[in-house]
């Protein structure tokens, strides 16, 4: 590790980082509406979002800092079973395909805002809607918290905000410049900001990764050498090689298979989709996001290639970082930690946005205000985003890093039991709506006390995301037990609460809305005044 300031690294760092800034605030500008004061506009773009946009902003929104720090990290420490990243992104694709068009189309039919909108709406349901919604808030906090951790372990490499014995002001404050810079673009601009802000974000990415990839092995000495490197590494650590142990395999691919189910059930992942302008930039969104999935393939290499130049860092979430700089010019390391940092604040926008729309549209209109109106509601969003990002600061400057990352995982485990309500419920009407609250309840307390109970070196409780599978006596990702938990008691309770005929609810949806387009007669019509007739465009 280099002693003092990187300078050159740190001006490269301040340059992207001011410019991006500057996008920001000007993001406001960018396709304004007559009507500024809608959810629709501040947190949704004007839902007018065309191909390129839309495929940026959840690529920006998906490929975090944290992706760009961890699942390299992941990979060093622990092998090919960090890998675990590529297939789920590989396989969420083709899921996505089947249901998010459909969402697009009830969602635009409706205006609805939300997951949890659309889930009151199809099942008559305030109760299981603000289950959703406080399940999407929770799950999303920590997930804020490592985007400011990305940026931090950048800082930290750069050699910014002193050492451990440093007064904690000092210390932490560039990231608390970083954090009033986002909290400031994000109220202003709204959604608009990070969409604008990602162009830049990806195409850092792309370039750090196409650089990285020839460069490193080529001072490295090839990938033998890489590949020869970390093999040593693992077989001398005793984990058997490279290739995660037979044992490890039905961890490896229920941690997939659960990761991938619930990557679109995450709010900031559905307020990207509901920004585009219509299904078919979605179902072609779907097609093309996959190019992501080969940048993260080329990114996890970094792992060995860390191995293979001998980094050595106490917090493993530093070792690409500290790759960077000790591989790259002290320029072009700026470049790289520019990507990292940036790479933060786009998903952290759009988290924040997407936790707020939560809060205001499905609990603070259903429950405390129902005759807000829209002004009123974009008011109370713009300052629950702020406080959102105020509880994740507060979360990565008072606890140990890694309690945010086994949080973000138990976040993992929680979205993912909104799966039946949110999927299930564009392809059929037969779930009843108690059996899906009483579903979740269920998969929400076995996860986190089976999460509760997983102990790590460094914790003694919540120290991962795996668990033996009951009945079965394999370790597997405790998310994928608690959803079979979780559908089981759905489909159980369904047959009994249909057989007694238990109110259903009722459903405002119609079989039209889920194939509903934008030029569709009436789809807009529902919509409030500032999003009928929102610009298009790419």
């Amino acid at each position: 590790m280099k002693d003092g300031v990187n300078g050159v690294a740190l001006g490269v760092f301040i340059f992207f980082f001011l410019a991006v800034t500057v996008m920001g605030f000007l993001a406001a500008r960018w396709r304004r509406a007559e009507n500024e004061a809608t959810l629709d506009e501040w947190g949704l773009g004007g839902r007018s979002f065309g191909t390129w946009v839309t495929w940026f902003l959840l690529g920006g929104d998906l490929y975090t800092a944290y992706t760009f720090v961890a699942v390299p990290a992941a990979i060093y420490a622990a092998g090919a079973s960090g890998f675990f990243a590529v297939p789920y992104t590989i396989l969420v694709y083709p899921l996505i395909f089947t249901f998010l068009p459909r969402l697009w189309s009830v969602s635009h039919k409706h205006g609805y805002v939300t997951t949890s909108d659309f889930v009151r709406g199809r099942f008559g349901s305030k109760g299981l809607s603000l289950a959703v919604a406080v399940t999407g808030i929770l799950a999303t906090m920590p997930y804020i918290a490592l985007q400011l951790v990305g940026i931090q372990a950048v800082l930290d490499v750069m050699g910014v905000g002193g050492g451990e014995n440093t007064n904690w002001f000092v210390k932490d404050l560039p990231l608390l410049i970083a954090f009033a810079v986002l909290a400031a673009y994000t109220y202003s601009s709204g959604l608009r900001a990070p969409a604008l802000i990602a162009f830049v974000k990806d195409g850092l990415i792309y370039l750090v990764i196409a650089v990285a990839i020839i460069y490193i092995p080529i001072k490295l000495g090839g990938f033998d050498d890489i590949f020869a490197s970390a093999q040593d590494k693992f077989t001398k650590a005793g984990a058997g090689g490279l290739a995660p142990a037979a044992a490890g395999q039905w961890g490896y691919a229920t941690l997939a298979l659960g990761s991938a189910l619930a990557l679109f059930m995450y709010p900031h992942s559905i307020t990207a989709t509901l920004s585009s302008r219509s299904r078919e930039v979605i179902r072609r969104n779907t097609t093309i996001l996959p190019l992501y999935s080969l940048m993260l393939g080329l990114l996890a290499l970094l792992g060995f290639m860390a191995i293979a130049a001998g980094v050595k860092v106490d917090n493993g979430q530093l070792a690409i970082p500290q790759l960077f700089e000790n591989m790259f010019p002290d320029w072009f390391a700026g470049v790289a930690f520019a990507a990292i940092g940036i790479g933060a604040l786009v998903p952290a926008a759009i988290m924040s946005i997407a936790a707020a729309n939560l809060f205001t549209r499905n609990i603070y209109k259903d429950f405390l205000k129902p005759d807000a109106t829209p002004e009123q509601e974009t008011k109370v969003s713009k300052l629950v985003s702020l406080l959102v990002k105020v509880g994740a600061l507060a979360f990565v400057l008072t606890m140990d890093k890694t309690v945010a990352i086994n949080f973000q995982l138990l976040g993992g485990i929680w979205i993912l039991q909104t799966m039946p309500a949110l999927v299930g419920g564009l392809f059929t009407r037969w779930f009843h709506r108690w059996a899906l609250l009483a579903g979740w309840a269920v998969g929400m307390i076995y996860g986190t006390a089976a999460a509760y109970g997983v102990a790590s070196p460094t914790q003694k409780h919540f120290g991962g995301s795996s668990k033996e599978i009951p009945g079965l006596g394999e370790i597997g990702y405790i998310g994928l037990t608690a959803f079979v938990l979780n559908v089981v008691v759905v489909v159980v309770l369904t047959f009994v609460l249909n057989a007694v005929k238990a109110p259903a609810g009722i459903d405002e949806t119609s079989p039209g809305d889920y194939t509903a387009d934008a030029g569709d007669p009436g789809v807009q019509e529902k919509l409030p005044p500032a999003t009928a007739g929102a610009p298009g465009g790419h």
